[in-house]
């Protein structure tokens, strides 16, 4: 069964285009004004036009504001909002409470006791995800840094929520990335990019054929 694959990260609609018509089950935009694919509601909201019915939507936020959410879930239809910050289990469940939408958290992992964090955070998410840790440097974002992390820190575990593997994959590790992990959806960013926030058509193909014969 071919892995299931979201895309994240995009700001134009050729990126969009490019990664539904190669088979993309999920699209992210990411409401993060520090990162370089950040947008702002008003373009998200018509890139989401674009986007198919049986092709979900995600927002990605930082420890957003209540006031921020607000105004991006008024204006863009997101099927699931995902947390990629330090929020914490209470943080979680009073978002998902007060807009009713599902909600994946990040699990930044380094070392393995970074995954003792995920039986509070599957209590409260819908889904799981699991990327690499940040670098420690200023300029380190929470996630889109290219960066995978041991991926046998995962290797033969089982997790009570659906999950998705992120981090630094890529069409030529996506293989051995799904194969170590037992992933069957996958979250990738940088890793269709030509520089820092412009994805790449050509390199959205590769990924997506890739993960069809994985």
């Amino acid at each position: 069964m071919p892995v299931e694959v979201k895309i994240c990260g995009v700001d134009r609609p050729a990126a969009v285009e490019a990664a539904i018509d190669a088979g993309a089950r999920w699209i992210g935009f990411v409401f993060y004004p520090r990162s370089p694919r950040s947008v702002g509601p008003e373009l998200a909201q018509q890139l989401a036009r674009i986007v198919p019915t049986g092709v979900r939507t995600v927002g990605l936020f930082v420890e957003p504001d209540d006031a921020w959410l607000a105004r991006v879930v008024a204006m863009v239809p997101l099927d699931l909002i995902q947390l990629h910050g330090e929020e914490t289990p209470g943080r979680v469940r009073e978002i998902r409470t007060a807009w009713s939408i599902p909600v994946m958290t990040a699990i930044r992992v380094g070392e393995a006791a970074d995954l003792d964090a995920v039986p509070a955070q599957a209590a409260v998410a819908d889904r799981l995800l699991f990327d690499a840790r940040p670098p420690k440097r200023v300029t380190a974002l929470p996630g889109g840094n290219g960066l995978p992390f041991d991926w046998k820190l995962l290797a033969g575990r089982s997790w009570p929520k659906p999950w998705m593997l992120s981090g630094g994959l890529t069409a030529d590790n996506l293989a051995e990335a799904v194969s170590v992990t037992g992933a069957t959806a996958v979250d990738v960013s940088s890793g269709v990019e030509d520089r820092p926030g412009h994805k790449d058509v050509a390199r959205i193909r590769a990924f997506m054929a890739a993960a069809a014969s994985t």
